[in-house]
C-alpha cells in the first residue's frame, strides 16, 4: 500500500510543474515544493528551514523558477528524469555512431582553432552534434 502511495516519484518529471511549483514558493509560504517534486528533499527541508527566518528561500524559489524556464527539455530530463536518459545511453552503445560524433568534434575543433568558426558557431555545431 505504502509503495503505491509514492509510485509517483518514479515518474519523469514535468519542468512547467516544477516552474510552477516554484513559483507557488516565492508568494506562499509552502516553500521548496519544487524541490521535493524533483526527488531534491534535503534541499526542500533547507529551504523550509530558511523560510522561517529570512527571504532567501523565497529569492532561491524565483531563481530556480527561472533556471527551470530558460534550460532546454534536454538538460532538464538528463538532471531529473534519469530514465530519460537510457536514449543517450542507447546511441553511445553504437560504435560507429560514437566514431562519428567524435570525428565530427575533431573537425570543429580544428575549425575553431583556425579561426575558421567563432566560438559560439563551435558551440552551437557542437551541441546540434551531441544532441
Amino acid at each position: 500500500m505504502l509503495s503505491k502511495s509514492f509510485t509517483f516519484l518514479n515518474q519523469p518529471k514535468k519542468r512547467i510543474l516544477s516552474v510552477i511549483l516554484a513559483l507557488i514558493g516565492t508568494v506562499t509560504p509552502c516553500v521548496g515544493l519544487h524541490k521535493f517534486y524533483l526527488s531534491q528533499p534535503l534541499w526542500g527541508v533547507v529551504y523550509l528551514l530558511l523560510s522561517w527566518q529570512s527571504p532567501i528561500a523565497r529569492i532561491a524559489c524565483a531563481i530556480d523558477a527561472v533556471l527551470y524556464l530558460t534550460q532546454d527539455q534536454n538538460f532538464f530530463n538528463f538532471r531529473f528524469n534519469p530514465s530519460s536518459t537510457l536514449e543517450t545511453e542507447n546511441i553511445l552503445k553504437n560504435p560507429q555512431h560514437l566514431t562519428e560524433i567524435a570525428t565530427a568534434l575533431r573537425e570543429l575543433e580544428k575549425l575553431r582553432q583556425e579561426g575558421l568558426i567563432s566560438e559560439y558557431e563551435f558551440e552551437q555545431k557542437r551541441r546540434q552534434l551531441l544532441a
